[in-house]
């Protein structure tokens, strides 16, 4: 591994910032929108943009009351200063999610108190791809990820500067203001660790005061002692830090006001909504078929953190190993108590994950900096893994070709075949270079990655909506309503089009033809349907727009 000399961190803060702004952030407008997420916020937004309406957020002018307001705020403002489109849709959660790179830099510095561990740690976080596709998407995961650690980042560093205890609550105020019930979950995962890593004593005098009055205190006494007690430096309680607390009210005064004001305003129907069905119906089931088996997460991890998932199983055993260290407690109480909530919960989807990846990349930048720095020979299980590895590229290299011919992927392909053979050979050699192939070989894929066509791949999974939407918008009156025979209503679409498009049933589509409608209709259906005094208005992508009931001429 390249020999690292600079130890200003305003230099390595700069140079983190700068490499994941580039990566997150280039060719963001590359493709349309997609389904579900963006589309809504980006509608949400585009109402905030021409009402004014920053209070009361509202979706084709029906209220919408599925998420609380932050992220809306952020990308109507950035429609504000760049207008309405695909970059300034995603830009505020591209720019937030980026900073979380160097942020977890400064953690992993307060953290292992040294700074290897941390810019490895840093660098494996910025070359994630769930991290990185989900962080340059209009969706709250990315940006939620730094504000969790900009609380981590709070907590560990007033361990030394009290007054930092402050950003806890701030930064989780601001994940409340993201997502709601969510906070309690992160929060709850960082309550754990406060309390094995801060508050021993408080617990320990605590105890004993109870086996006291319980008369038990003989028995456990002793008991307690060498439980709890370690040779660790005792540290100053977070919950006796004055400013914990203020930072607490700071950070959750905006979200108590805004959920005042809308339970004042929508009553019954926004808790309903919001509270009940979007959140804690969530936890106990699958919300839109949304389902999984009690593996879920872990295929996720299997599936999209390779390579870097090589080498997890030494940085938990290591943590397991450091528990008594401060780094040690926090990645296994996040890592595992965080993927125990999420599994036992009834709706799961691929990027409630994404809270993981700061504890996943902390066990693994102390896992490679303790490799690189005090074995002399590396395990032979990595050599083997990266080798597979590289043969499955291959194996990749000529499915891209026959199936996409997509030169791009071909060429992201290629040069992983060739990172993953030379980390193989480097490990083999027992030469900790091979970090630095892996780091710049992933980042420059990744790179190529969201250059292509295909870093956002579930727009494949329907038709295109930027032709159709252009269509709809060219024969239509604004503020009007289309009926669609496509099997479900599609966010981006409405988006494009400036439209409400709602997908109806066989039934609704006869009987709107006796009234003056609008509709999109396939091929197939409107050979079926047999409608009489339409108007076809335009035909695109095997979708026909046409109007009913029109009068005949005379």
């Amino acid at each position: 591994m390249m020999k690292i000399n600079i130890k200003n961190d305003s230099f390595w803060f700069l140079l983190l910032l700068t490499l994941a702004l580039f990566l997150w952030i280039f060719n963001l407008d590359n493709l349309p929108l997609r389904d579900w997420d963006e589309g809504y916020y980006a509608n949400v937004a585009q109402d905030m943009f021409k009402s004014g309406n920053w209070l009361y957020l509202t979706y084709s002018n029906q209220p919408f009351l599925l998420k609380p307001p932050l992220i809306i705020w952020l990308i109507n403002i950035s429609y504000s200063f760049g207008g309405i489109s695909e970059f300034t849709t995603r830009f505020p959660c591209a720019l937030l999610t980026a900073f979380g790179v160097p942020l977890l830099y400064l953690t992993g510095k307060d953290l292992f108190s040294k700074q290897q561990p941390a810019i490895l740690s840093s660098l494996v976080y910025l070359t994630l791809l769930p991290v990185v596709r989900h962080g340059r998407l209009a969706m709250i995961d990315g940006m939620i990820n730094t504000f969790f650690i900009f609380s981590i980042f709070s907590i560990v560093r007033s361990k030394k500067q009290p007054f930092w205890a402050v950003g806890f609550g701030i930064g989780m105020g601001l994940i409340a203001l993201s997502k709601g019930i969510l906070a309690l979950a992160l929060g709850g995962v960082l309550g754990v660790y406060i309390l094995w890593d801060r508050e021993r004593e408080n617990i320990i005098y605590f105890l004993l005061k109870i086996t006291k009055i319980l008369g038990l205190k003989s028995v456990l006494n002793n008991l307690l002692k060498t439980k709890f007690t370690t040779s660790e430096k005792s540290t100053t309680s977070l919950l006796k830090n004055f400013m914990f607390w203020i930072g607490l009210f700071l950070g959750f005064l905006p979200v108590v006001i805004w959920y005042s004001l809308q339970i004042k305003y929508y009553g019954e129907q926004f808790i309903e909504v919001h509270f009940l069905q979007q959140n804690f119906n969530r936890l106990s089931t699958a919300v839109e078929g949304n389902s999984g088996s009690p593996w879920y997460y872990i295929l996720e991890l299997i599936k999209y953190s390779f390579p870097w998932l090589v080498f997890l199983p030494c940085g938990l055993f290591l943590a397991w190993k450091k528990r008594q260290q401060s780094w040690g407690k926090l990645v296994l109480t996040g890592f595992f108590l965080f993927l125990t909530i999420i599994t036992i919960m009834g709706t799961k989807l691929p990027w409630y994950i994404m809270p993981i990846y700061p504890f996943f990349a902390l066990a693994i930048g102390y896992y490679l900096s303790y490799l690189c720095k005090f074995k002399k020979s590396y395990p032979k299980a990595f050599v083997f893994s990266f080798f597979i590895l590289s043969i499955l590229t291959i194996a990749g290299i000529v499915y891209l070709w026959k199936e996409t011919q997509d030169i791009i992927l071909v060429v992201m392909s290629c040069l992983l075949f060739v990172t993953f053979i030379l980390t193989s050979k480097k490990l083999k050699q027992n030469t900790p270079n091979f970090v630095s192939v892996l780091v710049i070989g992933l980042y420059v894929s990744l790179l190529l990655f969201v250059t292509s066509n295909s870093w956002i791949w579930e727009l494949n999974e329907a038709f295109e909506v930027k032709p159709v939407a252009s269509l709809i918008k060219q024969n239509t009156p604004t503020q009007t309503i289309i009926y669609t025979s496509f099997d479900y209503s599609r966010p981006s679409f409405d988006f494009y089009s400036d439209r409400q498009i709602l997908a109806v049933d066989k039934e609704t589509l006869e009987n709107l033809a006796s009234e003056k409608s609008y509709l999109l209709l396939d091929q197939e259906t409107f050979d079926n349907l047999k409608f009489t005094n339409v108007k076809i208005l335009g035909e695109i992508n095997e979708f026909i727009l046409i109007s009913t009931n029109n009068p005949q001429p005379e």
